[in-house]
């Protein structure tokens, strides 16, 4: 059996990336010519997807350009962050592990660093540092890339993902601060930053009094036009010996409104319960297996709010846009003007909904389902096409 040509859950493989061509040339010209860039989007949109697409692409065509990636997503202090970054870069250095020992050595004056190898060096090299050390040299760490890139006649792309984390460190302005003022005299390291919390990472970057204003030029990355995922979804299944036609392929990314999360999810379902050629029953089959999947999920996200907060969501499901009316607190029980405006900070600042040209919307297009559904008994099953 073939394997899937739809991929969600991690970073797309190079088969499954589609349609970011605009965004790709972009970020492709700007990290090679050394402007820093920060990707902002809600989460599940593609950002690490695109981001490893173009870094792959340039460390294939340009030898001297070193990637690194880094996950920041379970690092939760400053020291971890320190560490992980000097392990990443001197990795990426080179692919001799015996030149990284060196450079352990080599490039830090201050800090003593102790590095260890193992049996396999590209998951046991490791590299700590005495903590009281650390913090009184940090920028040692910070200028790490800097100084070997200089050394090695090389470049450095410095990729780091859910960057918003940083903010929940202890001392987390100045920790900002310091990083600013060290990596903005770089000339031979370009950074690229993005995370999945957009409020968190428009604070940081958009916000005028925080370190890393105008750090860069700031990517706001767009949905995926429907008639790219058409094209998308029916090569798919045509590269594997299934079929779809245009208007119902064009039903997956309409329904999940272009989300790329969701978009991927479902035309893996329909291709997965497809024998030969999809229509509208296996659409309608593979959409409700994803509803089924997801429901414990959507069920916990209403555990956790409270009621008001509940409300809130049932007036913006039915799409009422002035929350503070008489009518509208009274019909849907929703507080008073200030608990309004505290649910709606709620509810955005946990990406639950996400303001759109002065209205709001669910950012996950399943959860709208579903909470239809469950509130309001609206089936989310497509109609036949004429």
């Amino acid at each position: 059996m073939k394997d899937s040509p739809f991929i969600y859950g991690s970073t797309v493989s190079v088969h499954a990336f589609t349609n970011r061509e605009v965004e790709t040339k972009k970020l492709s010209g700007n990290l090679l010519n050394g402007i820093n860039t920060t990707i902002i989007s809600p989460r599940r949109w593609g950002k690490s997807s695109l981001v490893e697409k173009v870094t792959t692409d340039i460390a294939k065509k340009h030898k001297n350009v070193k990637v690194v990636l880094i996950d920041l997503f379970s690092v939760s202090s400053e020291e971890e962050f320190l560490e992980a970054f000097a392990r990443e870069v001197i990795k990426s250095s080179s692919s001799k592990w015996q030149e990284w020992l060196a450079s352990g050595k080599d490039f830090f004056k201050q800090l003593t660093p102790k590095l260890s190898v193992g049996v396999d060096p590209q998951s046991d090299f490791s590299l700590g540092f005495d903590w009281k050390e650390l913090s009184k040299n940090s920028d040692e760490v910070l200028n790490l890339p800097e100084n070997i890139a200089n050394k090695k006649n090389i470049k450095f792309i410095i990729c780091l993902d859910e960057f918003q984390n940083l903010s929940t460190f202890n001392h987390a302005a100045n920790f900002e601060k310091k990083l600013r003022a060290n990596w903005q005299r770089h000339k031979l390291v370009t950074y690229c930053l993005y995370g999945s919390k957009r409020h968190m990472m428009t604070e940081i970057f958009n916000n005028a009094s925080k370190p890393f204003y105008r750090f860069g030029d700031i990517m706001l990355l767009p949905k995926i036009e429907t008639a790219k995922w058409q094209q998308f979804i029916t090569e798919g299944f045509e590269k594997t010996s299934k079929r779809i036609d245009a208007s119902t392929a064009a039903c997956i990314p309409q329904v999940m409104k272009n989300h790329s999360w969701y978009v991927q999810q479902l035309a893996h379902y329909t291709w997965n319960v497809t024998a030969k050629k999809a229509g509208i029953t296996e659409v309608n089959a593979a959409l409700t297996e994803l509803i089924q999947a997801n429901t414990p999920l959507y069920q916990r996200e209403i555990e956790i709010i409270s009621t008001t907060q509940l409300n809130l969501l049932k007036a913006i499901c039915k799409g009422e846009t002035r929350f503070t009316s008489a009518a509208v607190m009274k019909e849907y029980a929703i507080g008073t003007p200030r608990n309004v405006s505290k649910n709606k900070t709620i509810l955005i600042n946990n990406d639950i909904v996400h303001e759109v040209d002065g209205s709001y919307e669910f950012l996950d297009p399943a959860f709208e389902l579903w909470f239809k559904k469950q509130y309001f008994n609206q089936s989310y099953l497509i109609k036949p096409l004429i």
